[in-house]
């Protein structure tokens, strides 16, 4: 039968699995680091996978295609647990390697103070009409790079109101709640601190939307760290 169905240019996808975790009846999965539509009996054509792709490698087509399958798709999600993005192929993001770094001197953690100016810090827990938000310079970050960056207070959070979050591990497009703060609030400027693994591209993207649909001119700019703490340039 010719209907709807997704189609991923393979070209695109940076194998970021943010699709396979979008889609809900498991016709998606990660194989040597793409993104691919294994069965088409699956797919509902509803697209629920299209926003969550930051390379927009997926798209919709109308061809010949099985018919969507309700009950196979009910009995594969009874039978086995939702499948890992990062199943096949290894993600970047999970990828274990150790990091050295030359020793530091020591100090005493009372004479570093915190700049951290607010809380709660996770997207999903800050009020929309927080009053600290009004005329705030607003920092978004991936929730790992405070680790990765040890300077990350003084440099980042300082002067900053701090928005944190995981595109990989929150089941969540924070497109919709960014976009409510930006709309909400005067904010003054958008930083974004996300680290290079491909996955935090989600994040990245998530701001991007939420600058596009707010309707407000708001300057803003992206720090992309690594692993081993340092900034790459742009």
């Amino acid at each position: 039968m010719i209907r709807k169905i997704i189609r991923i240019d393979e070209e695109k996808c940076n194998g970021c699995g943010l699709c396979a975790q979008a889609c809900h009846e498991g016709a998606i999965v990660m194989q040597s680091g793409k993104a691919r539509l294994i069965r088409e009996d699956y797919c509902d054509g509803l697209g629920d996978c299209l926003p969550a792709c930051p390379t927009g490698a997926i798209s919709f087509e109308e061809r010949e295609a099985p018919a969507y399958d309700a009950a196979a798709v009910q009995a594969h999600r009874a039978s086995q647990a939702a499948p890992s993005p990062c199943a096949a192929g290894g993600c970047p993001g999970s990828r274990a390697h150790s990091i050295a770094h030359a020793a530091a001197p020591q100090a005493e953690a009372s004479a570093i103070p915190s700049c951290l100016s607010q809380w709660p810090v996770q997207i999903q827990l800050v009020p929309v009409r927080a009053p600290y938000l009004q005329d705030a310079h607003l920092l978004v970050a991936a929730d790992c790079a405070a680790y990765a960056y040890g300077d990350f207070h003084r440099r980042f959070i300082q002067g900053r109101v701090t928005l944190i979050g995981c595109p990989k591990l929150d089941p969540v497009d924070y497109s919709e709640k960014l976009t409510a703060i930006l709309q909400n609030n005067t904010i003054r400027s958008v930083t974004v601190v996300r680290m290079e693994v491909p996955c935090c591209g989600g994040l990245e993207n998530a701001v991007k939307n939420a600058l596009q649909a707010c309707g407000k001119m708001i300057p803003w700019q992206v720090y992309t760290l690594t692993a081993d703490g340092r900034i790459l340039e742009p």
